[in-house]
């Protein structure tokens, strides 16, 4: 096989081994090109249907073409979309930069917090409704006991230190330096009641294997990261306010591929554009020890 088949072979066997050991167990979709490769894979490891609730938390800051772009995909494929959002922060105005908040509690407000209480079932969360074609309350908050996510470890710092198979406590806090030991193609997934288990089966692919992957697939992504005739497009996509697109006039994933593989952005990060990993120190450590993903 070739890299990419390898790498294909060995995140379907994560995924399965995921829903085989953690019960009720679902997955983060940020709508972005990583998280939907993930969904991809979901659906190649489980023959066209994807048994796992796909979970996007929503920060009221999210540019509109992911929104309508993650509606679309849901009703097209016929996804157990969940949609969760810290409801009071927002009323509240706990918020950057309309609010009382600096980037960094933004982020604690209304993409950890908000994480952590709609995978536990404490705050009410949204689910598409298929035969009405919309958002609606969901009816059953019953808590998730692990969680998939679209992480790789060349992208941030941090990310670098995962396993496949992640533990945090029950109030979803990584500890980085406790961490089990994973040899070969041997997993732990029995873990203590009340662990909350993160699964990160892309550890190991690239930002230039995504998007060949996305390629050879055609995997549909958000016209985001494309050059609309500005001379640039986003590279990694998170909330407006702190989001800031790269010179580029690539407009398609060939051109993309071929900016990675001729070294365009090497000495550029890939999430350079993303102004909270700034506020944070340069990384995201502290953000991510506390549950961020």
């Amino acid at each position: 096989m070739n890299q990419i088949e390898t790498l294909e072979a060995k995140s379907v066997h994560i995924l399965r081994e995921a829903y085989r050991a953690l019960g009720n167990v679902c997955m983060l979709w940020s709508i972005g090109k990583d998280s939907t490769v993930l969904l991809h894979l979901a659906r190649k490891a489980f023959f066209g249907h994807v048994p796992i609730p796909l979970v996007h938390i929503d920060t009221a800051y999210k540019m509109p073409e992911m929104i309508e772009y993650r509606d679309r995909l849901a009703l097209e494929w016929h996804l157990n979309l969940v949609v969760g959002q810290n409801r009071k922060a927002l009323e509240e105005k706990a918020t950057f930069p309309d609010g009382t908040c600096d980037r960094i509690e933004c982020c604690r407000n209304l993409k950890t917090m908000a994480l952590k209480h709609t995978l536990d079932g404490e705050w009410p969360r949204l689910r598409m409704d298929h035969t009405l074609g919309k958002l609606v309350e969901d009816q059953d908050l019953s808590p998730y006991t692990g969680v998939i996510v679209g992480v790789r470890a060349d992208e941030e710092g941090s990310r670098s230190k995962e396993r496949y198979f992640s533990p945090r406590d029950v109030e979803n806090d990584w500890n980085v330096d406790d961490q089990p030991p994973e040899l070969w193609r041997y997993f732990k997934t029995d873990f203590e009641p009340g662990t909350h288990v993160r699964v990160h089966p892309l550890l190991d692919w690239t930002e230039l294997n995504v998007w060949e992957y996305i390629e050879r697939e055609s995997i549909p992504v958000t016209s985001l990261y494309f050059d609309d005739g500005t001379g640039t497009r986003c590279r990694s996509l998170g909330c407006w306010p702190c989001t800031t697109p790269v010179q580029s006039t690539a407009t398609n994933v060939g051109e993309i591929i071929e900016e990675l593989r001729t070294g365009k952005f090497s000495n550029i990060a890939e999430r350079s554009g993303r102004a909270q990993d700034k506020d944070d120190g340069g990384g995201l450590e502290s953000l991510r020890r506390g549950g961020y993903m």
